[in-house]
């Protein structure tokens, strides 16, 4: 009888035994089907990471305004066909403004006309005209967003104007065919027009603005065409000098008033 109730409590514990194994095995299982699960939840966070860092290595590459976190750039007078948007813009009295990274608007190192108030025509000439052939390319001085591209028959003729990252805007005009259209985000150096001899112009040449909040200033003393370089990495504007071309009148207009 002993025998038995022996033989009876091993096979009992022989069932508890398998009934450990069993819960853990069952817990082992539910453990690797969790485990499992998390993995493939890390995989999908992984793969979104790459595909997340991905995109933003194109945008930066080619040039995304937002991920340049400079959307405010594109939004003020965005839709204003003038060339001076800023219409009714607060303008800072100083900016320092990058222009380290640009790009040549022209490959000819030859200015033909310099930026300044022209007392035979009673006005300012807004920019630096420079030697260019029709046909010659032009070129985006800066990384930027095409802001228009325009006909006007008595002054610029065919002429783009470009917003940049840096809060400049260049203006390039005479010209005599566009190669990008309005909205068009443009790497410092993209061909974007052909030079040409349309608007008031009295030869082939290209009339090139450099703009800050559409106050014009003199692109020579940013660039030195001669040397196909920047004066230095950073230019600071300032809206009391005569640099720029509202100083600049109100200074022709003064000396005109003292003769």
């Amino acid at each position: 009888m002993k025998f038995f109730n022996s033989l009876k409590l091993g096979f009992v514990g022989i069932a508890i035994i398998s009934m450990g194994f069993a819960a853990n095995s069952q817990s082992i299982n539910d453990y690797r089907r969790t485990h499992q699960n998390l993995l493939a939840k890390q995989n999908n966070i992984k793969d979104k990471i790459k595909v997340e860092e991905a995109q933003k290595y194109a945008r930066d590459l080619y040039g995304d305004k937002e991920t340049a976190g400079n959307a405010d750039i594109y939004s003020e007078g965005w839709n204003s066909g003038r060339v001076n948007s800023y219409q009714d813009a607060n303008i800072p009295s100083t900016k320092t403004i990058d222009v380290s990274r640009y790009a040549m608007p022209v490959k000819h190192k030859v200015v033909n006309s310099h930026f300044g108030y022209r007392k035979q025509f009673g006005r300012m000439h807004k920019g630096t005209d420079l030697k260019a052939n029709i046909g010659d390319t032009i070129y985006a001085a800066f990384t930027g967003k095409v802001r228009l591209t325009k006909f006007e028959r008595n002054g610029y003729g065919f002429y783009v104007i470009v917003r940049h990252d840096n809060g400049l805007e260049t203006v390039y005009g005479h010209l005599s065919k566009f190669l990008v259209r309005e909205n068009q985000y443009v790497k410092a150096g993209t061909p974007i027009a052909l030079s040409g001899n349309t608007g008031r112009s009295t030869g082939p040449h290209l009339h090139f603005e450099t703009r800050f909040m559409g106050v014009a200033i003199n692109p020579e003393k940013i660039f030195d065409f001669v040397n196909g370089s920047v004066h230095r990495d950073h230019y600071t504007f300032n809206r009391n000098s005569s640099d720029n071309a509202d100083n600049n009148n109100r200074q022709s207009a003064s000396r005109s008033r003292r003769r």
